[in-house]
């Protein structure tokens, strides 16, 4: 199976925020962006292994800035590693308001999917290169926060986790 960038999945999703959109103080409801964000996530999941995907689980979502009605929501979503069957997607939130001519950072989060056969199993996806820094750091905390993903889920022990483990355990 071909290795792929993580260019190859970056995806820039943008919404304006109507009425329907925001909550009585006029700020975007955090339900209505975390859709948003998960369509952006999945649309970059797909570019990454061709395959249809799932939303196997959502991070630490922490809104840093409201977006308002009227200004527009720009979604960056790259892969940031893939493992067997599931794949990592960071993502980043910018508010827009063009009548002050200002961008501002909304929130961050990871999701992460799983890539399906057409007989709905998981299915094997391709592996990831990063090529800038950036995308280096993010490939090797990825790890580490799939971890904590897999920890808290109940799905691994703590014990187990040794590259979160090295990050306080000295030896």
């Amino acid at each position: 199976m071909q290795t792929r960038k993580a260019s190859e999945s970056y995806t820039m999703m943008t919404e304006l925020v109507l009425p329907n959109d925001t909550n009585v103080f006029g700020n975007l409801m955090g339900g209505r962006l975390m859709y948003w964000m998960d369509i952006a996530a999945a649309i970059a999941a797909q570019r990454h292994c061709n395959a249809p995907v799932v939303t196997a689980s959502v991070d630490n979502i922490s809104f840093e800035n409201p977006i308002k009605l009227g200004n527009t929501v720009h979604i960056e979503a790259v892969v940031t590693r893939a493992f067997n069957t599931s794949m990592e997607v960071h993502l980043k939130v910018w508010g827009e308001d063009f009548t002050q001519q200002f961008k501002y950072k909304s929130n961050e989060a990871y999701y992460t999917f799983v890539a399906l056969d057409p007989n709905r199993r998981p299915r094997v996806v391709p592996q990831l290169a990063p090529e800038t820094e950036e995308e280096q750091k993010l490939f090797e905390g990825a790890l580490r926060r799939r971890q904590i993903r897999l920890i808290l889920g109940g799905k691994m022990k703590p014990d187990d986790a040794v590259e979160l483990k090295a990050l306080f355990v000295k030896e």
